[in-house]
């Protein structure tokens, strides 16, 4: 309901006002981002090269035409021309007589992606030349290449070329010269993932007509099949190849990520297919139309698609790069969860319009990578999984890598759960219980499906435990809580006392763990903060699953060793000198945002240290586009300039919970400000690098679920609610409001929606509850303690003390015990001489 209160100077006239509308809020629905339905269409053309005619034409009723002249004959070296590599070449590199024999099915195999490799033409004379045309393989371009004559003993260079984004690149010499070695130092294309492929280098400057084609913006991130409808195209088979990217950065002759970089190998960077004369559409579908030849990856997450009339030199006879093409369509099929209003069981609003865009553009995220798991369009590397085929999971990204992990279950399942509720809770619980039934037999718990669940990461099976209980938590599922008992059991009981050392915290090192991994993939060893934090809160959320299941046994002994490692914290991986918690027991002097944050969250901290270790993180991790996840770069390269949205997360969180509700606002602006005003917009990133880049440049995921943490932290912070017991049986408010004047939401439950709206104003504060039958909680104002607080019209704290609803005072906030079902009107008011 909508909160239409004002905050009156009497006591008397702001207890009594009554002007709440009773009509059904939908303000927030036009924040909704996802389309309107699975037909989606372009919204606009943003670039066109080579022979096009009329490219508006595929976003209105027109057709869009490509036309290609065939290519002349290119010039060959001498007869007796030998090729050989030069410095940086890999040993086990296809022949560089390959780049020069003529042949574009051939190839010179370049240096790795972001290196520089060098290959030396020997002719049998001096020759004179004009200057030399470099062709890359598809898929597989350079960035750049130097040209060096030999001449009076020495090298010479004669051309440079940087910057470039085309396969086929012509470059004249400074000046004409005569020689009989040309050395050409050739760099790959940084973040493409894919090592440089020299189809042909021709002597002389060649100026084919570009490739026609166009590039389409859909408008925000996308996932799913793109068809293409034909008017009809030239007899000869003309191919059309497609390129996608999630920014237009990254958009250039190949896709920013295909499969085949993770190991499929079928397609070189871009879909292909060939258009016959007669109308006809195509649907990108995983797969090859004849044995290995016009290949396609089939779903793609992506905002820009790069339509070009051209053709593998692979996939001949079936394409030819010539011709012409009559497009008349272009569409996408999406494929995940549709999030529109009507599906939104959970939403929020507020006073900041633009926290309302990051809440809705999380949701948006997290809706991208629900999806239902196919081993054709999911991870490809060993990632398929018999139980999981057909059902629907939360992947991790959206383009890629798009396999369900735990660890990012901890943020883009809480996410799902606020929400759409119901929709997507099976979604998180299928892939707990798919990793659970690949449990090793010492109680480890892969992190994903990937290499048949093999993959050895140190942290992810604790994210598993915290997992299963907010699942619990949120939907009071009582069968999948039993069901996940004894797997959660053997992990703690089992795995992690394997790697703990003789002072009770966790080792990595122990029992053969040194190459183990863990979110970020870090170099760390040793007793680290982030581990032994999040192994006190695994263990506080397996001891409050116990008690539900009840086993009080095991809730007493994990809850006892939560409190033993938490004073080993204290006692060895506490800095004093910098009021922060170090980020390991030995080497470089480092403090990490990981670690501190879960510190706080787990109970390990009391409030002086949050305190102190929040202002810490503040003073040395903050940057424009959010709070670098350590504080200097001794662990890694960059480290204090690097930004993961899952990690900051919990900092945020810690901040609300901490009484820091102003640090957590800025931070929340600052990282999701930055991610929704850079392309490809609204959608969340995997990771954010120096300067504000995409953290693995073309390679990141732009719309990754670990990232959506703003949901929870404006839904169960700043509005202030979340469940206390199973399935919300009871819950409690408490709102971090900071500078927000007002803000609204609802929570879907079991038991019906939590509905809550508050308004403030100088120390006093508004609120409206509506609670579900069969369930009650707690309501605590963040208020001085001389305040006074009316329930439902009945005066039930004066200043001094409880007159109603067991009101007690804790931290700063005026506590109201026991309220149940039914709409309740909370109103407070600042005593003006306290103020």
């Amino acid at each position: 309901m909508i909160l239409a209160l004002l905050l009156l100077p009497s006591t008397l006239s702001l207890a009594a006002d009554r002007r709440v509308s009773a009509s059904v809020d939908t303000a927030w629905q036009s924040y909704v981002v996802a389309p309107a339905s699975r037909h989606v269409l372009p919204v606009k053309v943003v670039a066109v090269q080579g022979a096009v005619t009329n490219p508006q034409g595929v976003i209105g009723s027109g057709t869009v035409t490509f036309r290609r002249k065939p290519p002349l004959p290119k010039p060959s070296w001498p007869r007796g021309t030998r090729a050989e590599s030069g410095p940086g070449s890999s040993t086990t590199e296809h022949s560089p007589a390959a780049a020069i024999d003529g042949s574009l099915s051939t190839y010179w195999q370049g240096p790795a992606a972001g290196k520089t490799a060098a290959m030396t033409i020997r002719m049998p004379a001096a020759r004179a030349l004009a200057g030399v045309t470099l062709q890359a393989s598809p898929g597989h371009g350079v960035s750049g290449f130097r040209v060096d004559v030999w001449r009076n003993q020495r090298w010479q260079e004669v051309a440079l070329v940087t910057g470039n984004r085309s396969l086929q690149r012509a470059v004249a010499f400074r000046q004409r010269v005569r020689a009989d070695r040309i050395r050409i130092s050739v760099t790959s294309v940084a973040g493409s993932h894919a090592a440089a492929r020299i189809a042909a280098i021709w002597p002389g400057v060649i100026h084919d007509d570009p490739p026609p084609g166009i590039v389409l913006d859909f408008g925000k991130m996308v996932v799913g099949h793109l068809h293409l409808e034909f008017a009809g195209a030239s007899k000869n088979h003309p191919g059309i190849r497609v390129a996608f990217s999630a920014t237009r950065q990254y958009l250039g002759e190949r896709s920013d990520f295909t499969r085949s970089d993770n190991g499929d190998r079928i397609v070189p960077g871009t879909d292909q297919w060939a258009v016959p004369s007669s109308p006809s559409s195509w649907t990108d579908t995983h797969g090859c139309r004849h044995g290995r030849q016009l290949c396609a990856d089939g779903l793609h997450g992506f905002r820009y698609v790069k339509i070009s009339l051209d053709a593998l030199p692979d996939d001949a006879p079936y394409a030819e790069p010539y011709g012409r093409i009559v497009l008349r369509k272009a569409w996408l099929d999406f494929t995940p969860y549709l999030g529109t209003p009507s599906s939104y069981t959970g939403w929020f609003l507020s006073s900041d319009p633009r926290l309302n865009r990051y809440w809705y553009g999380a949701s948006y995220t997290d809706e991208l990578n629900n999806a239902v798991f196919h081993a054709d369009n999911i991870e490809p590397r060993q990632a398929d999984s018999a139980f999981l085929e057909g059902k629907r999971v939360l992947l991790d990204g959206a383009k890629r890598d798009r396999d369900p992990y735990v660890g990012d279950l901890a943020v883009s399942a809480l996410t799902a759960y606020l929400t759409h509720g119901p929709d997507l809770q099976g979604a998180a619980r299928n892939v707990l219980l798919d990793v659970a039934q690949h449990q090793r037999a010492d109680g480890w718990i892969a992190p994903a499906s990937i290499r048949h669940y093999t993959l050895p990461l140190f942290d992810y099976p604790m994210w598993w435990v915290t997992d299963v209980w907010d699942n619990v938590l949120y939907t009071g599922d009582r069968a999948f809580a039993t069901t996940s008992y004894p797997y959660l059991r053997n992990v703690l009981d089992h795995w992690y006392p394997l790697v703990t050392n003789a002072d009770g915290l966790l080792e990595k090192g122990l029992n053969g763990t040194t190459g183990y991994g863990d979110y970020a993939f870090l170099p760390r060893s040793g007793e680290v903060t982030y581990y032994n934090a999040l192994y006190v809160l695994a263990l506080r959320d397996a001891a409050r699953l116990a008690k539900f299941l009840r086993h009080p046994a095991d809730a007493e002994r994990w809850s006892q060793r939560a409190d033993k490692v938490s004073i080993a914290i204290n006692q060895r991986l506490w800095d004093a000198g910098a009021g922060a918690y170090l980020d390991t027991a030995k080497g470089p002097v480092r403090h990490g945002q990981d670690g501190n944050a879960i510190a706080v969250l787990a109970g390990v901290t009391d409030a002086q240290r949050a305190d102190a270790l929040l202002v810490y993180l503040s003073a040395h991790t903050a940057l424009p586009y959010g709070n670098a996840f350590m504080d200097n770069d001794t662990l890694i390269p960059g480290g204090d300039r690097l930004v993961y949205p899952f990690v900051s997360y919990f900092d945020i969180d810690a901040r609300f919970r901490s009484g820091h509700a102003s640090s957590a606002i800025d931070e929340i602006r600052r990282l999701y400000g930055w991610m929704a005003s850079h392309d490809p917009g609204t959608t969340d990133w995997e990771g954010i690098g120096a300067d504000g880049s995409l953290y693995e440049q073309g390679y990141t995921s732009t719309a990754h679920g670990w990232s959506t943490g703003v949901v929870p932290l404006l839904s169960n912070e700043l509005l202030g609610a979340r469940p206390t017991e199973p399935g919300f049986k009871t819950w409690q408010i408490k709102p971090h409001p900071g500078s927000i004047a007002w803000a609204r939401g609802q929570l879907p439950t079991p038991y019906g929606p939590l509905k809550l709206s508050w308004r403030q104003h100088a120390g006093s504060m508004a609120m409206e509850v509506t609670v579900p039958v069969g369930t009650s909680g707690t309501i605590a104002l963040p208020a001085d303690v001389s305040a006074k607080v009316w329930m439902d019209g009945q005066l039930a704290w004066d200043g001094k003390h409880a007159l109603a609803y067991e009101a007690s005072v804790d931290g700063g906030y005026i506590e109201f015990h026991h309220v149940g079902a039914g709409s309740h009107r909370v109103v407070m008011v600042a005593d003006a001489g306290a103020r």
